[in-house]
């Protein structure tokens, strides 16, 4: 084994690849979780179970660990700056938290004379009665959102009206576009400012939680380099270190708007694992913990859905899959409605 133990915090399904990444190179990793039933801890080498504000936890986590990642951006920024004084935290603290907020993320896309979507500020009902050239629109929470918790689609003021919305939070209104087509760019920055960079990843959504993703993409070549540009261009200004994400919109015009970064492996990546001689799980571990950079190469185009819910049941019957097939259950104990449970990628 290396000498080195990598400390990874959240315990769902990302932290469980990277587990798994990080044992192919021969690291020991240490899940730290708030969920006793975290599936991680099926996949690495030693669980702590604990809330992330328990600053006891906290400690015996640092104690194990020599460098920290996390899989989840929800993550208090106090617990990753505290844990940042004595071990080093990648990406950064100061990433994160200019990413769990809406608004400044949007802020800092712009700022790099980046396209987003239209965005305002909401602190009151009224805000938006006055704003209803934004409309339609989606409502959004300026923290703690994903798969569209916290996401509140508004095509006109009677629609705001049907909604119980709590405006103690902050929001942010998003002018929606014309959709075409969404995609993602998955990228890995090295700290010697060097980057492996996988080719744009199309997606499609079903009640706001990814479904299906697929290389190639059926994009033109202006939005293929154009996303990649733009990848680097964040990747770069924040002094990143990891994989991150980029998630984009087309419109009907094929005008390419960023629409969220991901700071962290993403799910729209986990075709990577078999479609690439190196994932974006691995390349994560690789920048992180600073081991060599391994050139990315294709080894097939692929397409890869996510089993939401019930529709695990009927794959973890199945016996064999084609050749072409690779499956891979979370291992979550509870199966809900709307949970991702597990994916399968097949290889085209």
């Amino acid at each position: 084994m290396s000498d080195i133990t990598l400390g990874i915090i959240g315990g769902g399904q990302l932290g469980s690849m990277l587990a798994i990444a990080a044992k192919k190179l021969n690291i020991k990793t240490v899940v730290f979780c708030d969920d006793v039933d975290a599936p991680a801890q099926n996949f690495c080498s030693k669980f702590i179970y604990g809330a992330y504000s328990d600053r006891e936890k906290i400690l015996e986590f640092i104690q194990q660990v020599d460098i920290v990642t996390f899989e989840f951006e929800n993550i208090p920024y106090e617990t990753l700056d505290e844990i940042n004084k004595s071990k080093s935290v990648l990406p950064k603290p100061s990433v994160n938290r200019l990413i769990q907020h809406r608004l400044a993320e949007k802020d800092f896309v712009n700022k790099l004379n980046i396209r987003t979507t239209r965005y305002v500020s909401i602190e009151k009902k009224s805000d938006i009665v006055s704003l209803e050239d934004f409309l339609p629109g989606i409502l959004k929470t300026t923290t703690l959102g994903y798969d569209g918790k916290g996401q509140h689609p508004i095509k006109s003021i009677e629609d705001l009206n049907l909604l119980n919305i709590d405006f103690s939070k902050g929001y942010i209104l998003e002018k929606l576009v014309k959709l075409k087509k969404e995609i993602s760019i998955i990228i890995t920055r090295f700290k010697n400012q060097k980057y492996e960079i996988y080719e744009p990843i199309e997606n499609t959504h079903q009640d706001q939680i990814l479904k299906h993703s697929k290389i190639p993409a059926d994009i033109d070549n202006k939005i293929f380099n154009q996303s990649k540009d733009w990848a680097i261009s964040i990747a770069e200004e924040l002094k990143y270190v990891g994989t991150l994400c980029v998630e984009f919109f087309i419109d009907k015009n094929d005008n390419l708007y960023v629409n969220e970064i991901a700071p962290r492996v993403h799910n729209s990546g986990h075709l990577t694992i078999n479609a690439y001689n190196v994932s974006q799980f691995e390349n994560h571990v690789r920048a992180v913990c600073g081991l060599e950079q391994v050139p990315i190469k294709k080894i097939s185009n692929a397409k890869m859905i996510n089993l939401i819910g019930d529709e695990i049941s009927s794959y973890r019957k199945i016996s064999k899959l084609n050749n072409n097939e690779f499956f891979f259950d979370y291992l979550k104990k509870e199966i809900k409605e709307k949970r991702k449970m597990g994916h399968l990628t097949t290889l085209i």
